[in-house]
């Protein structure tokens, strides 16, 4: 395998979370150049972007639609050029919610007990009560999300989500700590626990400097933190798998209930991802290389096997 490459980094795109996917790619741009590569930067939209001829891998750097719910990586399979990140139905899977938690469901993942809800009909609330969370089933990084506490903010509260797509994902609310688990060619990182300063890890307390308060490593009791990552990694299995993804989670007393599986994560330089690698001794810059580099394996293995 040569040392350098010629790396297209997409970022941008046309999802809501473009500002913050353009961010992600600068960053990465200057770790990848720090490294060597050669980079050239897209930012895609739909039907109107080509890579250059000579293009060894596309890094991703796409949050949102198009980007993370499997649509780029069925375009760039068709023309052969390796990608980080999941494989594009794995992709489907962690970015459809309603997907993700029947999966979760079926493999045994603990995760929160849920309804899916038509947006186009009048809603009836869940059996479970208040207070609840609405999620609409396609949106990354907390989206339209909806913590609804009591009767009165639920026609309200559900309009909201519903506006963002055909199905609504209701919860009950979960409290607990609330962390993220990187996992990075199947080994787990430690895990970051999240403490935003509103009670609640909406897109503000996300990207409002200073609204949230992050501990990384998260201290667990040694078991509890077994449990963690083996609930982490079964929720990247039911999924599909994939070379990096974040595992979101609620502990709920002892109990860690899965609430999502990211497999774009953010890679600016105060991303959750990046701030686990950092705590498990890896610079930007290293991350950046072990994900390009597992695009690269995973093509050259595609290339053995079809030889």
């Amino acid at each position: 395998m040569r040392e350098y490459w010629n790396v297209v980094l997409m970022a941008g795109g046309p999802s809501a979370e473009r500002e913050v996917s353009l961010v992600s790619g600068r960053v990465v741009g200057a770790s990848l150049r720090t490294l060597g590569h050669q980079v050239v930067e897209l930012d895609p939209l739909p039907g109107c972007w080509r890579l250059p001829p000579d293009t060894d891998l596309v890094f991703l750097a796409l949050h949102g639609t198009y980007g993370e719910d499997g649509t780029i990586q069925r375009e760039l399979d068709a023309l052969g050029v390796p990608y980080t990140g999941c494989d594009a139905g794995a992709s489907l899977r962690a970015f459809d919610k309603v997907r993700s938690k029947y999966a979760f469901r079926t493999d045994g993942v603990p995760t929160a007990e849920f309804e899916v809800l038509d947006a186009g009909r009048p809603p009836v609330v869940p059996e479970f009560g208040f207070p609840l969370v609405l999620k609409p089933s396609c949106q990354g990084s907390s989206v339209g999300v909806q913590v609804v506490e009591d009767p009165a903010e639920w026609e309200k509260g559900f309009s909201r989500v519903a506006s963002l797509g055909d199905t609504v994902l209701a919860e009950p609310y979960l409290s607990g700590r609330e962390i993220t688990v990187g996992i990075l060619g199947g080994e787990v990182l430690p895990s970051v626990e999240i403490r935003p300063g509103s009670g609640y890890y909406d897109y503000h307390s996300k990207y409002t400097r200073g609204s949230t308060e992050y501990i990384c490593p998260a201290f667990f009791e040694p078991d509890l933190q077994d449990r963690i990552d083996q609930v982490a990694l079964a929720a990247l299995h039911a999924i599909g798998g994939g070379p990096c993804v974040r595992v979101d989670m609620i502990i709920c007393g002892k109990d860690p209930r899965v609430l999502e599986v990211n497999t774009l994560p953010g890679m600016t330089g105060t991303s959750l991802l990046p701030r686990a690698a950092a705590a498990h001794g890896l610079s930007h810059e290293e991350l950046c290389g072990r994900i390009a580099s597992m695009a690269m394996e995973r093509r050259e293995d595609l290339e053995s096997v079809a030889a």
